[in-house]
Parts: C-alpha cells; sequence; structure tokens
C-alpha cells in the first residue's frame, strides 16, 4: 500500500508539478482531514499545528496550482469563503448548514435524473453541474434532539 507521500509525489507528476514541499505537505493535510471541505485558513491552521513554517500567501497560491492541475476542487457556498476539496471525478451534490456552515456531499440517481431530463427538455449538452441545497443541520435545526 502506498503512503500519503508517494501518492502526492506520484499525483503532482502526472499533472506536471513538481513535487514541492509545500505541494506535498497541502496535499497530505487535505487528504488526511475527516472534513472534506477546507477553507485556505484551515489548511494553514493545520500545517501551522503539525509545525510547518508555511506562510499563508503560500497556502493560497499552491492550493490554486493544486486546482489549476485538476487536483483540488473550489467550492464557494453562500458565505462566500472558497472551499477545496480534492477531485476523485464524479458526480455529487452539496447540503450546507446556514447555522454552523457544515458541508455534507450527497449523491443521489432521483436528482441526476431530474438533471438530464431538464437538460433534454432545454436542449442542453451539460458539461458539469453544481447543486447546494441550503438549511440546517441537525445539530442547528430547533427543537431537533440534537439541536441546541
Amino acid at each position: 500500500m502506498k503512503t500519503l507521500q508517494e501518492l502526492d509525489n506520484q499525483d503532482l507528476k502526472r499533472t506536471g508539478l513538481k513535487a514541492t514541499l509545500p505541494r506535498r505537505l497541502v496535499l497530505e493535510i487535505i487528504r488526511s482531514s475527516s472534513e472534506r471541505h477546507l477553507s485556505a485558513e484551515d489548511v494553514y491552521r493545520r500545517l501551522l499545528a503539525h509545525g510547518h513554517d508555511v506562510g499563508l500567501a503560500t497556502v493560497y497560491r499552491v492550493l490554486s496550482q493544486l486546482e489549476s492541475a485538476g487536483l483540488l476542487s473550489r467550492n464557494i457556498f453562500e458565505a462566500g469563503k472558497a472551499l477545496f476539496e480534492l477531485n476523485e471525478g464524479g458526480d455529487h451534490d452539496h447540503l450546507i448548514c446556514l447555522g454552523c456552515g457544515r458541508v455534507d456531499e450527497f449523491r443521489n440517481q432521483a436528482v441526476e435524473a431530474l438533471r438530464q431530463d431538464v437538460a433534454v427538455a432545454h436542449r442542453y449538452q451539460l458539461t458539469r453541474h453544481r447543486l447546494a441545497l441550503y438549511g440546517y443541520c441537525p445539530d442547528c435545526t430547533p427543537g431537533h434532539p440534537a439541536g441546541r
């Protein structure tokens, strides 16, 4: 089994980017995170917590390079903050909590079928899509057992 560092090096080389330390560190932080959507500030704080001396401007630059290379996807939701996730291919959509900012991913065949039906009805050839549903997660829903 390959280590995260080996995967990062291979992915960087495959896209034509040199495997610099900042690029490897940023990819490692994103790959090892339990949260799939991280802001530049999240990545920066985690790098600092791990004792790495990488500036915030470097983090922004590396995230932009990794996005341009197709390794990351950038999402900008209602709060206006860019969140990055690994670009693993395949369509998925997002649920965003207006209370705490939590982002959950989902896949739903009925949504996919509706998307195709709409495209056909309007004679569009879809190349990509983005769907974000906004509401309150169970932790932020008043009256919900897990709510505050």
